[in-house]
């Protein structure tokens, strides 16, 4: 695989000094049409062998393009704020808008590579981390985004006599460290390791390109033309009709009979009892949550329902057994103009809560597949990709310990024009019915489809949804607070058991 990138590839510096200004020029006129047309953003990883250029060459393309419209990430080794969430949350939040270019020396490979080349993990560990890798990469170029991915190779002889030379110049030699040395000693491991991922993440919608990293002007001159040849290439293709899938949406059941329809939304809770349950929940939540298990376990508590449902109320009777210092409340509302500019996910990415905290979303990544499919505010193309992407992101929380409880308010057609018509009348809840709420509800056996097939294809046994019979609130209060607190006893237990 690298056998084309130890040929000795060189540029002399008389061809070199006539390109550079040209390419430069084009690179930034390139830049200047992509935030233009702001359609797709362009993401570059750096990665390869010690000594090979790849901080060099980074620096340079700083150097010839506009600033304003890209922006360098150094991704080492993760801080602890990082540590505390899925590995993947740290390149989600540094991830370029759409018109930008964002280049990440280091990137989602680097610390899979390196973890399993000084035998900190399995072959199976570094399969699992690929996997995620490639599921991001085609998420992102199913979202828009050019990817480009660069290797700087050198041969295991030109690794040593670059780090020698590096070394021996007074103002390189802080660029040559201790662990340089020690990558060196383990080359052939990192060959294989190396070779192995570029085998398994080389992808058609993004492949890796090997550079040669001996001659910095053969580098320097590569990666550049690459770069502009890829982003005049896909700023040519931007108005073109991007093909829909062939599959079918999903049909209503044949037969009328749905997950929702085997509901019973009579059942009830006097006041009394509601008063008795709330505090017996209330507590056993609060002491869940301030025992010193607690500081190892993540919650993150999502709610989704029929408008009026009692989603706002729920969440309060959980906030009230809470420390206000260890939760967050995140109300979705329609994307802003910043979030449309990134992937669909984005905008729930960087919400994710370090260890010990409680984040609750009002609304949340589930209004692909319920309000945009419906509304058409997305392609059939995208929310049929986004069951997938969901799960995927569900797992990968799962996966770092936290818990995901999801709920899903349902109430008759009959109860929600009752409360809508309250509120209409109520003078402080009047805010809460819009002309928004009455069209949703002439599309009731729209969203019924889409909340049932939702529940079909994103009901997990590591994320499972809790259907909760909303048309008494004080039922459904107590049913929600039972749950949360069945779910982080479990936490607590598997965490035990580990």
């Amino acid at each position: 695989m690298f056998e084309s990138a130890e040929l000795g590839h060189k540029i002399d510096k008389e061809t070199y000094d006539k390109e550079v200004p040209q390419l430069r020029e084009a690179l930034l006129e390139a830049q200047i049409d992509l935030a233009k047309l702001a359609k797709f953003p362009v993401i570059i990883l750096v990665g390869g062998v010690d000594g090979a250029g790849r901080g060099e060459t980074v620096n340079l393309l700083n150097e010839w393009m506009d600033p304003r419209f890209i922006q360098t990430h150094g991704m080492g080794e993760p801080s602890d704020e990082e540590l505390d969430r899925p590995m993947m949350w740290r390149f989600w939040r540094e991830l370029p808008p759409k018109g930008r270019i964002g280049v990440f020396l280091g990137s989602w490979y680097t610390w899979p590579i390196l973890n399993r080349v000084a035998g900190r993990t399995k072959t199976a560990d570094l399969d699992q981390s690929l996997e995620r890798a490639r599921r991001l990469e085609t998420m992102l170029v199913e979202e828009g985004a050019l990817i480009l991915k660069f290797w700087m190779h050198l041969s295991k002889e030109k690794q040593e006599k670059r780090l020698k030379l590096l070394e021996k110049d007074p103002k390189t030699r802080w660029r040559v460290t201790e662990r340089d040395w020690e990558h060196y000693k383990m080359y052939e491991k990192f060959r294989v390791v190396s070779e192995s991922v570029m085998r398994h993440t080389s992808t058609a919608e993004a492949p890796w390109t090997i550079v040669e990293g001996y001659d910095p002007r053969y580098r320097s001159l590569t990666m550049g033309k690459i770069i502009l040849d890829a982003i005049r290439k896909r700023l040519d293709e931007a108005g073109k009709k991007v093909t829909e899938i062939s599959a079918p949406p999903p049909l209503p059941s044949i037969d009328k009979l749905h997950i929702l329809k085997t509901l019973d939304l009579d059942q009830k809770i006097d006041k009394k009892k509601f008063e008795t349950e709330l505090e017996k929940y209330q507590g056993k939540l609060a002491l869940l949550t301030r025992s010193a298990k607690f500081k190892d376990i993540t919650v993150l508590a999502m709610f989704e329902g029929n408008d009026a449902a009692g989603k706002g109320g729920a969440i309060r009777r959980i906030t009230g057994a809470l420390d206000a210092r260890q939760y967050n409340i995140v109300p979705i509302a329609a994307p802003t103009e910043e979030e449309r500019a990134q992937p669909y996910l984005w905008r729930f990415w960087r919400h994710v809560p370090r260890r010990g905290r409680v984040t609750i979303f009002d609304r949340s990544w589930y209004g692909r597949v319920l309000v945009e499919r419906v509304e058409g505010f997305c392609s059939k193309t995208d929310w049929m990709r986004a069951y997938s992407e969901i799960n995927d992101f569900e797992a990968q929380l799962v996966r770092h310990n936290i818990v995901v409880v999801k709920f899903w308010l349902t109430i008759s057609k009959a109860e929600q024009l009752r409360r809508f018509k309250e509120r209409e009348k109520i003078g402080f809840k009047r805010f809460k019915i819009t002309e928004e709420d009455w069209r949703n509800r002439k599309k009731w056996e729209e969203y019924e489809h889409a909340v049932c097939d939702m529940v079909d294809r994103t009901s997990t046994e590591i994320a499972p949804w809790t259907l909760v019979e909303a048309n008494d609130k004080n039922f459904a209060r107590i049913k929600i607070l039972k749950t949360m607190c069945r779910q982080i006893e479990a936490a607590m237990k598997k965490k035990k058991e580990k």
